[in-house]
């Protein structure tokens, strides 16, 4: 069963994205390739866990992270169940496999003050350039929306009258996002600056430079990692970071996890629950600060090192 026809598979049948089916078809060449390097008679379906191990032995020696060769045995593993599915094999090479393990590390999201400093700031040029990047910034953060969504908003997406914004997420799946006051008139500031200046996109897509071509995904990352570093010392300034602290604060504030949930566009709670690991670690750090038992353990150790 060639790779084309599980790529077609998981287009057709799984509505997969292009970045999906991008990243199928390299991992699975790369295998592909390897094995035939070492057997070039050896057929995909063929293979077993040994050769598949010794592809995770070459790939961990190249110096690639545990975290990537996870990613791209998952690959095989998809691959795997759809040569199971459409019965060209009976059992799957990777059916005993375990993930490799890996360090957990955490997002430190964007504080409180860090993003009105900026929100509120004279950072920002006045003219199109800086109402377009103040603009992005903004509603990454107030939407919590992913930077793929953000450029692919068309103005016909947008409900102002009802203040909402219909986004386009993972697997072709819509979700109605509800919009703050302050950011319906952005928008609609931005959108007016537009008209005005007669900057239109051919498709209607709202984040467009002063040609009217579409924003590329490497001008919001630019952008927010510019802007974030002039309020922010953190190293990870990234629109992913923004979509992170969206979240975080709502938790912060007592919002329900499943709420969140459906405003990031979640497929399960599971990938929600990331988010409340940086929040669980903020609210360890009150709890020591604040805790009696704890206040009384600091007065002492205070009080033993003033009587020496």
């Amino acid at each position: 069963m060639s790779i084309t026809s599980f790529l077609d598979y998981i287009s057709l049948e799984k509505n997969g994205s292009v970045h999906t089916l991008r990243a199928y078809k390299t991992n699975l060449e790369a295998f592909k390739s390897f094995i035939n390097s070492q057997n070039k008679t050896l057929r995909m379906e063929k293979v077993s866990y040994s050769e598949i191990r010794n592809w995770i032995v070459h790939l961990i020696e190249s110096g690639i992270s545990k975290k990537t060769v996870n990613n791209k045995i998952s690959a095989l593993r998809s691959y795997y169940k759809f040569l199971l599915k459409t019965k060209i094999i009976e059992t799957s090479p990777l059916k005993d496999h375990r993930a490799l393990k890996t360090e957990v590390k955490f997002t430190l999201p964007f504080s409180k003050e860090e993003i009105s400093q900026l929100i509120s700031s004279n950072f920002f040029s006045d003219n199109y350039s800086g109402l377009l990047k103040f603009s992005l910034i903004h509603i990454l953060y107030y939407t919590g929306i992913r930077r793929s969504e953000l450029i692919s908003l068309k103005i016909q997406d947008i409900n102002l009258s009802n203040g909402l914004i219909k986004v386009l997420g993972k697997r072709n799946k819509e979700r109605l996002i509800p919009l703050l006051e302050e950011t319906g008139c952005l928008l609609k500031k931005l959108l007016d600056y537009q008209k005005q200046n007669k900057i239109k996109s051919n498709d209607n897509f709202i984040f467009i430079n002063s040609k009217g071509i579409r924003i590329s995904q490497s001008f919001v990352y630019n952008t927010v990692k510019s802007y974030l570093g002039k309020v922010s010392t953190k190293t990870k300034r990234s629109p992913h970071v923004l979509r992170h602290s969206f979240a975080s604060h709502l938790l912060d504030k007592g919002a329900d996890l499943n709420a969140i949930k459906d405003l990031l566009g979640h497929s399960s709670i599971a990938a929600t629950q990331h988010y409340t690991k940086s929040s669980m670690a903020k609210i360890k750090e009150i709890y020591k600060k604040t805790h009696p038992r704890e206040i009384n353990k600091k007065d002492n150790v205070d009080n033993s090192v003033s009587s020496r």
